[in-house]
């Protein structure tokens, strides 16, 4: 049982809630009552986001690639420097490293994640005896913590549009339509000894990364989702996919694939007004990352035009540069401002923009993960999290500003305590593995800093 002093339901906000839960689901919840003497008390409860994209192993080199050499720095730059850091990675560093970010996501308010998960092979390409041992580690890291889980195996083919090879790092990414299928199968396997509520989906990494006949073969097979695609994150992917399909990326995707809400295009930064528009009307989520769209340069997402056209988004962490919920949501507010040159953007009509963006996300980030969650109701998986308004960024605020304050003024100190799927992992805002997950990722950077 949970008792809030203030809790958002489905319905809206409500005072004295009590929660009941059994096997991860949300069962009862009363209003206006008093506390039981066993019941876990929090001020304010939330429905918890899922952060629906993210590449664990880029948590470790975090401010690495922040010093400006001679010529222009890019996204194609920091790609290349990305690659020699993964080359060196052992499974089980990918392992400590993944516990690690899934610790900090949950004390940031994520109760779960969708793992884009693209390192499969060894260095050199050359494979595990088991095709999925890295995907077992990412498993092993979301069973030591808790975290809600949806795997996310990567395939990638090709080096670049126009199904050019294979090169360098991207060795360790590389697989055909056929051994790709086989992997997923290896993982499904992987998951009857993991949490009840992780699941798997497919995730082609881009037009770039696969060909047409590729995709087609690969939707069959798995024909029910989650399906995540890496979408128009920079011009020249845009300019590339043009000259060799004929299309823009998100226009020829709308085009050529059955497009729906079990799909979730990650970033589609570069979109026409028309093509966002198309892409709102098919039920895809938005997958936007803005604090690694900063970092990256990528550019802003259509937020406005897409939310005009009752468009689903929700927000992932990405590179991990800086793994903070509250972040994310406000840079996408900002970045709208900054290209707008204007304020409160991300909301139809009148309302408030914290709201908007915190249950927006909630609600996306659930579809994306084919979670139950998003909203704080009967029946629904209990990924919860609780803040403390008492805090001094948000002590001022009325109930319906809390949001507000949360998204615009609050760091993610005011999270207390955090559900995934019932499991309480995080208490007087600590995870209750951080201090072995942080002793065991210490240990596994010390010895690849040795081998760099």
């Amino acid at each position: 049982m949970i008792h809030a002093r203030h809790a958002l339901l489905s319905s809206g906000w409500e005072r004295d809630v009590r929660v009941a839960m059994r096997d991860g689901i949300i069962t009862t919840i009363e209003c206006d009552v008093a506390p039981a003497s066993s019941d876990v008390r929090v001020d304010t409860l939330l429905p918890a986001l899922g952060n629906l994209h993210s590449h664990t192993f880029q948590r470790a080199m975090a401010g690495m690639t922040e010093f400006r050499k001679a010529g222009r720095d890019s996204f194609w730059t920091w790609r290349d420097l990305m690659y020699r850091f993964m080359d060196r990675l052992t499974p089980e560093q990918i392992e400590a490293i993944a516990a690690l970010v899934f610790v900090e996501m949950q004390e940031a308010g994520y109760a779960s994640v969708g793992e884009f998960h693209y390192v499969h092979h060894q260095t050199g390409g050359s494979r595990y005896d088991n095709l999925a041992e890295l995907s077992h580690r990412i498993f092993a890291a979301a069973s030591t913590t808790g975290i809600g889980l949806t795997h996310l195996p990567v395939l990638y083919t090709y080096g670049g549009a126009g199904q050019a090879a294979l090169a360098d790092g991207q060795l360790r990414f590389g697989n055909g339509v056929e051994a790709y299928l086989t992997l997923v199968e290896a993982a499904l396997e992987g998951l009857t000894n993991l949490l009840p509520d992780a699941r798997i989906g497919i995730a082609p990494h881009s037009l770039r990364a696969t060909a047409p006949d590729d995709l087609r073969a690969v939707l069959s097979a798995h024909p029910d989702g989650p399906v995540h695609i890496h979408i128009a994150e920079q011009p020249k992917e845009v300019t590339d996919i043009k000259a060799w399909l004929g299309q823009r990326p998100v226009d020829w995707l709308l085009s050529h694939a059955n497009v729906n809400d079990s799909w979730c295009l990650i970033h589609a930064t570069h979109m026409t007004d028309d093509e966002t528009r198309a892409m709102a009307g098919s039920g895809a989520v938005a997958g936007l990352c803005p604090i690694t769209e900063a970092n990256l340069g990528d550019g802003p997402f259509n937020g406005a035009i897409h939310l005009m056209a009752n468009g689903a988004f929700g927000v992932g962490s990405d590179s991990n540069v800086n793994i903070s919920l509250t972040e994310e949501l406000r840079t996408l507010e900002y970045s709208q401002r900054l290209r707008d040159l204007a304020r409160n953007v991300m909301v139809v009509g009148e309302g408030s923009v914290g709201h908007t963006l915190y249950t927006g996300a909630a609600q996306g980030g659930a579809q994306a993960l084919g979670r139950n969650g998003g909203e704080i109701a009967v029946d629904r998986l209990a990924d919860l999290v609780a803040i403390d308004s008492t805090d001094p960024a948000l002590c001022a605020l009325s109930r319906e500003q809390i949001l507000d304050g949360l998204v615009f003024a609050a760091k993610d100190r005011v999270v207390t305590d955090l559900w995934s799927a019932g499991r309480h992992c995080v208490t007087g805002g600590r995870h209750i593995a951080r201090e072995d997950v942080v002793s065991t990722y210490r240990a596994a950077i010390t010895d690849l800093l040795a081998s760099l």
